[in-house]
């Protein structure tokens, strides 16, 4: 125990995805059907540990490896029409574990306009079994 801290084994935690830059065919348009664009995508998951698991082991948590690695499987695996659709792809990739309780996705396309970046951002919650 930490001094003046009370562990909860029932206390959310926060994981965090920043800044990931990955390679997409992603776009409604012809033009963005043949080459890879540069998606900036954040992830913020909240979560609960796995009580049973040993307090300083990676099996209590959800890893940001499996995040990143997911995000990058999905990026590289299929053409995306909209930013909308690679999101929700990667919520749900997101809320799989059931430890996870809500999770913040955005999406921004980094190339298209020189003077802005452009995307979305969605919401999701697991829904209750």
């Amino acid at each position: 125990m930490f001094a003046g801290i009370m562990p909860s084994d029932t206390a959310p935690y926060r994981i965090l995805v920043r800044d990931l830059v990955v390679a997409a065919s992603i776009g409604a348009y012809a033009h963005e059907h043949h080459a890879r664009q540069r998606v900036r995508v954040n992830v913020t998951l909240d979560a609960t540990v796995d009580p049973a698991q040993p307090e300083d082991s990676l099996r209590r948590v959800i890893s940001y490896g499996d995040i990143v690695e997911g995000t990058r499987a999905l990026a590289a695996g299929r053409h995306f029409n909209l930013a909308e659709t690679l999101a929700e792809h990667i919520a749900a990739l997101s809320l799989a574990d059931p430890r996870a309780i809500r999770v913040t996705v955005r999406v921004e396309k980094l190339d298209v306009f020189p003077e802005a970046v452009v995307g979305v951002e969605i919401e999701r919650r697991r829904v209750p079994a």
